[in-house]
């Protein structure tokens, strides 16, 4: 038998008999004889938590492969852990998040059911206290990113899943400072509407980013909240569930074609597709998710042939510079836009960076702080393009936006930029904190 006939048969075996150390380490031996190194460490940390019976050691394990974008890998190595213990909270949480990723919702929901039904507040302590921040959050995507917004060394951060809140839980949540809603996407917020709505009628603690104005940020609603707003330009949005709705839609609007469509909910570009026609439009399947958004489609591309968008972060309703993406495609996202493939692209987003009046001009500035006004959410941010006739193109504005510190030296120029979204955030804690404090003395 060959030595590649020979590792295939020991990788069936696995799948069949997963929680069998003896085969874990005849594959480590395997991958360590093919070179395949990465695999044979993990095959041999494998057996070793199956011989001490350590479920945590192959939840950590999964993560390791789940930070890599490995995530085939991590939820195996996440459904091994369950096998040892079945009421691992942190396994049923991450492996929700991969198979949310992954597209199997209805098994994504039965794990975030058996994770936060037995328990849906945690605390992460600080390591240097500062502030206590209860922050609300949905258990599914649409979160806003507070990882690096709400720096774990000197924020305690106190989760709380609220979909899955009851009295008993509200009444003995921990001490804490202020009140965080990291709901940040309006799609999200309905499963834990009650309970929120529920808290907040007795909540005596500061809130940030009350959801009533989470809420007005829905796409298909966007233009009405920022309708007046001089220098900007908003794409109609019509949410719909079938080609009737979409048709009707387009009727109502006077949509022409092209026109984009996107599952609700989605963010970074999953599941956007572009109709060019009718026959397009009577083609596109639909039944593939619960609800869309069918937006017009405006041409955005520069003379120079590129297309180009801006990001820029609010807080407490200030603009704050956060990245721009230059990209040959209509489709654009910093990560697939190429940049560090020309030094001409990171040089123009730089100089953005340092001085977005030069790039977008005065008018553009003012219209954007008049976003952030209208917004009215203490963060948030806006995507966004420049329309030849100096005006502003608004792909979405809310509060799920992602900020986080550049580790690449190439990018090193982006983190002054960074710090101060960070910094502006910590400042507004303090001062809400502060606030609170003189009403109360």
């Amino acid at each position: 038998m060959s030595a590649a006939h020979a590792l295939q048969e020991l990788e069936a075996a696995e799948a069949l008999v997963p929680a069998d150390a003896g085969l874990h380490r005849a594959l480590a031996g395997a991958y360590h004889a093919a070179g395949r190194e990465i695999e044979a460490k993990a095959q041999t940390c494998a057996a070793d938590a199956l011989d001490a019976g350590a479920p945590l050691a192959l939840f950590n394990l999964g993560t390791a492969f789940l930070m890599v974008g490995q995530n085939d890998a991590a939820a195996k190595w996440y459904n091994l852990a369950l096998r040892l213990d079945p009421d691992l909270t942190v396994a049923h949480q991450n492996l929700a998040s991969v198979l949310d990723l992954q597209g199997d919702v209805k098994a994504a929901r039965s794990h975030r059911d058996l994770a936060y039904r037995r328990q849906c507040v945690f605390v992460e302590p600080a390591a240097a206290p500062k502030r206590r921040v209860l922050i609300l959050s949905a258990s599914g995507r649409g979160n806003v990113p507070v990882k690096w917004l709400l720096p774990s060394d000197v924020n305690t951060h106190i989760k709380w899943f609220v979909e899955y809140a009851n009295l008993r839980t509200q009444n003995d949540l921990p001490e804490h400072d202020l009140v965080f809603n990291a709901i940040g996407d309006p799609d999200m917020e309905k499963p834990g509407r009650a309970a929120v709505r529920r808290f907040l009628r007795t909540c005596t603690k500061p809130l940030l980013n009350a959801p009533d104005r989470v809420a007005r940020t829905r796409r298909d609603r966007l233009a009405g909240l920022l309708a007046g707003i001089r220098g900007i330009e908003v794409p109609c949005v019509a949410r719909v569930r079938c080609l009737r709705d979409a048709e009707t839609a387009i009727d109502k609007a006077g949509l022409g074609f092209p026109l984009l469509v996107r599952p609700v909910g989605s963010h970074g570009g999953d599941g956007l597709g572009r109709l060019d026609t009718q026959a397009a439009l009577h083609e596109f399947a639909f039944d593939r998710a619960p609800s869309w958004y069918l937006s017009a489609f405006r041409n955005y591309q520069s003379q120079d042939g590129y297309w180009r968008k801006y990001r820029v972060i609010f807080v407490d309703r200030k603009p704050y510079p956060y990245h721009l993406a230059i990209s040959r495609r209509w489709l654009v996202h910093y990560v697939t836009a190429n940049m560090l493939s020309d030094a001409a692209k990171t040089q123009e987003e730089s100089r953005f960076l340092q001085n977005p009046i030069a790039t977008l001009g005065v008018t553009a500035m003012d219209s954007l702080r008049a976003i952030g006004d209208r917004l009215d959410l203490d963060y948030a941010g806006i995507d966004f393009a420049c329309l030849p006739d100096g005006r502003l193109l608004v792909f979405e504005a809310n509060a799920t936006m992602l900020v986080h510190p550049e580790t690449l030296a190439i990018l090193d120029y982006k983190n002054p930029f960074v710090r101060a979204i960070r910094d502006a955030f910590g400042a507004l804690l303090d001062r809400t904190i502060i606030k609170e404090k003189a009403v109360l003395f």
